[in-house]
Formats: structure tokens, C-alpha cells, sequence
């Protein structure tokens, strides 16, 4: 016996929530970018999607100049997107602005607003990550509250999807 249009249609219903909820709860998820503090690379009003199980999967793990959404260590309850500049074990400096890491002058194209900040060599702990925004002047960053724990890490930033006119992968 058929079953009612009406129990087909709400069937078809909670199959969808149930998938689109796992979907955003462990494989992509859209996020909002509500500040200037990745200008140009991706500006206010901007929409993108991260893959939140990528860093999971085995022998893949961050790696420096990857844009990633992540829980703010101050506020747990916040989500930021920063660049990673600094890997566990490294050492991060900053003179005039200009990054080094381990000793050596990083090459940093999407930076289009430096600063002049200063900042004496730190070790980035086992398990963390230095990440800063592309927007120097205008970025809460690792140089104000600290490092990024891998676990507060929801994945990397891998497409824009509005506005329409910047579609497109965001480097």
C-alpha cells in the first residue's frame, strides 16, 4: 500500500535535516566574515565555506599560510579566521612588521597593510599555532592573546561563495 503524500513529504523532511545536520556538524560549514581583519583576501559581508574534517584525516595537518576558522582562545563561543604563520616548534618574530620565522624573512604577498609592530622571538608550543590576520593594522591576532590550539580548529577556509563577484578560492 502507498503511503500518504503527506507522510512521503515529511519523511523526505526529516531525512534532509538529519543529513544536512551531520553534513555541517562534520564534513563543511558555512561562516560569515564580519571584520576587515583579512582585508583584501576576504572582506566584510563575505561568505566562505570550511571543511571541518579536513585536518583530520590522516597525515594532513595545518601548514603555514593556510586561512583558518577557529574557536577564539579568549571566547570559545567566538569563531575567527586568521592566516597560520607559525607551526609547533617554531620561533616567530616580528621587526617593523616584517615576519620571520626561524630566523628567516617570510614572504607575504597577501599582506597589502603592514604595520610596524615589534615582537621578540617566541616559541610556538607542541600542539598550537601562531595565526595572524592578513590585515595587520586592523587585526586581534596571536600577537595579542596568544597561540591557536589545534583542537580549537575547525578547518581550513577553502571557498567564497558570496558575493558572487568574488567567487572563487581565496589564497
Amino acid at each position: 500500500m502507498a503511503k500518504p503524500w503527506w507522510r512521503e513529504g515529511a519523511e523526505t523532511l526529516f531525512w534532509a535535516l538529519v543529513l544536512a545536520l551531520i553534513l555541517r556538524t562534520f564534513v563543511i560549514q558555512a561562516f560569515w566574515i564580519p571584520s576587515g581583519s583579512m582585508e583584501p583576501t576576504l572582506e566584510p559581508g563575505d561568505r566562505v565555506l570550511v571543511l571541518k574534517f579536513w585536518y583530520h584525516l590522516p597525515n594532513v595537518a595545518p601548514k603555514r599560510g593556510d586561512m583558518v576558522v577557529f574557536k577564539y582562545p579568549v571566547d570559545p563561543r567566538r569563531d575567527f579566521v586568521k592566516r597560520i604563520i607559525g607551526l609547533p616548534g617554531d620561533m616567530v618574530e616580528i621587526r617593523g612588521g616584517n615576519v620571520f620565522v626561524n630566523g628567516i624573512g617570510l614572504s607575504e604577498p597577501y599582506v597589502v597593510n603592514p604595520d610596524d609592530f615589534d615582537m621578540t622571538p617566541t616559541k610556538v608550543p607542541e600542539g598550537n599555532y601562531f595565526c595572524m590576520g592578513d590585515n595587520r593594522p586592523n587585526s586581534q591576532d596571536s600577537r595579542y592573546w596568544g597561540f591557536v590550539p589545534k583542537s580549537m580548529i575547525r578547518g581550513p577556509v577553502v571557498f567564497r561563495y558570496w558575493p558572487l563577484s568574488r567567487l572563487g578560492v581565496p589564497r
